[in-house]
């Protein structure tokens, strides 16, 4: 049996019946695989291998507190069987720095170090511009003014937010636009993402969750009648939605720039034809997912990375 780390946010943070993570450690845990946990700031390099202080973490969906764990030792990440890089945006130096230091073993990472840094969850859909709306990035309130003498309405959002944070609706009328992108921007400073504003949202964000490049199941998020966010974060109804020819298209295109970019497990947001975002830190969707229809997600990618240690 293997020996698996999660390195993520505290245990205490994650939510036992929502979060992806606490499904991928449940399904490793119930196929005899041996849970490591730390957080990014257990990490560190000795004699230039990658190393962990971890804690020996046992997962119990049936009782509060979900998990027990152990005395934290500390473990050179070659001497086990694969990483899950799991940390919560933003992206921050820190999480960077981690990174960096994850670079540092042989042992498989999930996801690839290198493919986290290189794919901000925003920007990394502009390698695929025939299945984005239109988008600008900027740090200009003038630059968006421009965009929405064209199209009117737009939605902005932070390069690295998650769970809806920071999303705004902007239309050209709004007198207090200009203060909000330099907000936003911290006047003018730090790029924001302005995306033109899709009808479609109104009828739901879907979440496709992709296992090396392919396609594992969705949901649709439905936004509440007051938002324009459709985030579970912020009250989004959760519905079982199917995977569409034009969506098992996307999937097939991005297909090997993830596998080229070691992007193993990630969730992509389609709303309407669209593709709006690439999530690739620690995409959720699984547990809802599974919900809906009676499947089991994380034991299909723990089989999946059991076929990837024995090669």
């Amino acid at each position: 049996m293997a020996d698996l780390v999660f390195v993520l946010d505290p245990l205490a943070t994650l939510i036992p019946h929502h979060d992806s993570t606490v499904a991928l450690m449940q399904a490793a845990q119930n196929r005899g695989h041996t849970l490591w946990t730390c957080g990014i700031e257990d990490l560190s390099i000795v004699d230039g291998i990658a190393h962990a202080r971890v804690i020996h973490t046992h997962i119990h969906l049936d009782a509060l507190p979900y998990y027990t764990t152990e005395e934290r030792v500390l473990l050179c990440l070659d001497r086990v069987d694969a990483v899950f890089m799991r940390k919560d945006p933003p992206v921050s130096a820190e999480y960077l720095f981690a990174t960096y230091i994850l670079d540092r073993t042989k042992t498989l990472v999930m996801n690839r170090p290198q493919g986290l840094r290189d794919a901000n969850e925003k920007v990394y859909t502009l390698n695929f511009l025939q299945y984005t709306p239109e988008t600008l990035v900027t740090t200009r309130p003038a630059q968006v003014r421009e965009f929405l003498k064209t199209f009117h309405k737009a939605i902005l959002k932070p390069l690295d937010g998650k769970g809806g944070e920071g999303i705004f609706l902007l239309t050209a009328e709004d007198k207090n636009l200009n203060s909000l992108v330099e907000t936003m921007t911290r006047f003018e400073t730090r790029p924001v993402i302005v995306q033109r504003y899709l009808p479609e949202a109104s009828l739901g964000d879907k979440r496709i969750m992709l296992l090396d490049g392919k396609p594992l199941g969705a949901i649709l998020r439905i936004p509440q009648s007051y938002e324009v966010r459709g985030n579970m974060r912020v009250g989004g109804q959760v519905v079982k939605a199917e995977i569409t020819d034009h969506e098992q298209e996307i999937c097939a295109y991005l297909a090997p720039k993830l596998k080229a970019d070691g992007l193993y497990l990630v969730g992509i947001d389609v709303i309407g034809p669209y593709l709006t975002e690439v999530n690739v830190t620690s995409p959720t969707g699984i547990q809802e997912i599974n919900q809906l229809n009676g499947s089991s997600l994380g034991t299909t990618i723990i089989q999946w990375l059991e076929e990837q240690i024995s090669k």
